[in-house]
């Protein structure tokens, strides 16, 4: 039997079909080099300004380098999303500290924190009311109606904490705590459903644009520089996975050194994931973005918590550090 000579054109293609078969090859050896355990990667997240590493993490190809496949998932509260992570819908989870330490001390969930997301800066988190309302200060906010993205979060505590400041109670002074999404407080505002709303930005700027009035700074006094939000996994997940883990966490640290140090990068990626245009996210307050995972600066919220009644006895956050977090 003869065999007819290639001709040069099928040399190419299969010299195409090698390489491309080569580089599918690499790629898979690289997963397999980074012994990843598993490499899509699912994280439940706000679409707020916080989680601007994730996104430069992925446009960057900060993930791609460790071998990872990112993809995220917009969700409206921490303890909201928490049964999708449970239950492995989300591998990683974008919470407030409020609501996971409340999940975990219960034992609704055994959860590990594998990076802090974000601190309060000055102005990120404000009480806000309508323009021509009749509150005009926090004291006017006796016997109110206050909206909050979720109940026994971080919003309610933060207002608890500054309506202390200012001599009120939230039970004693009969204060009542409206659960409405971020994106649709200020219209809530405006139509009397509540009589003032815990805000984040950029919803603090966009109602600032339209004529709502900031009451009080909730991160101020007690929680200055207060830690927010951080990432969450489970306890299985982190021990069955802790390649998987330790390989997003380089990934993300790299995002948040960016972000903590290069405030044109945050305003790039921001309109990337959320409905925030380019011209709001170059002016609007950031907040902080910590390189690192810190058992002190993690207690104060357990502290905080403990203190207004969040939480029935002393909780040691330590318990969701992974080795090596201090």
């Amino acid at each position: 039997m003869r065999f007819r000579p290639l001709t040069r054109a099928c040399l190419v293609i299969v010299a195409l079909s090698v390489l491309a078969t080569a580089c599918s090859s690499g790629k898979s050896a690289t997963s397999a080099a980074n012994g990843l355990e598993k490499t899509d990667i699912t994280i439940g997240m706000l679409p707020l300004p916080e989680v601007a590493p994730v996104q430069i993490a992925i446009s960057r190809g900060f993930f791609k380098e460790e071998g990872l496949n990112v993809k995220f998932s917009l969700i409206e509260g921490g303890a909201a999303a928490l049964p999708t992570l449970l239950s492995g819908g989300f591998d990683v989870l974008h919470s407030n500290y409020v609501s996971a330490f409340t999940a975990s001390a219960q034992n609704v969930a055994d959860l590990k924190v594998i990076a802090e997301a974000t601190v309060a800066t000055p102005g990120s988190f404000v009480l806000l009311t309508a323009p021509n309302s009749n509150v005009t200060k926090v004291e006017d906010l006796k016997g109110k109606k206050v909206g909050v993205n979720t109940k026994k979060n971080i919003a309610t505590l933060a207002t608890s904490v500054t309506l202390k400041v200012h001599g009120l109670d939230v039970v004693r002074d009969k204060i009542d705590f409206i659960e409405v999404p971020f994106p649709n407080m200020w219209q809530a505002l405006k139509s009397g459903q509540v009589d003032a709303a815990f805000l984040p930005e950029p919803f603090v700027s966009a109602a600032a644009a339209d004529g709502g009035v900031k009451l009080a700074d909730t991160m101020a006094g007690p929680t200055d520089s207060f830690p927010i939000a951080g990432y969450f996994v489970t306890s299985e997940f982190a021990g069955k996975s802790p390649k998987t883990v330790a390989a997003f966490q380089r990934a993300l640290l790299k995002a948040q050194t960016v972000a903590a140090n290069d405030r044109k990068a945050v305003a790039e990626a921001i309109p990337q994931y959320t409905k925030i245009n380019a011209q709001t996210a170059q002016i609007m307050q950031l907040p902080g973005f910590p390189v690192t995972t810190n058992a002190v600066r993690l207690q104060r919220v357990s502290d905080l918590m403990l203190e207004y009644g969040y939480l029935p006895k002393p909780f040691d956050v330590n318990s969701l550090l992974l080795g090596g977090q201090k």
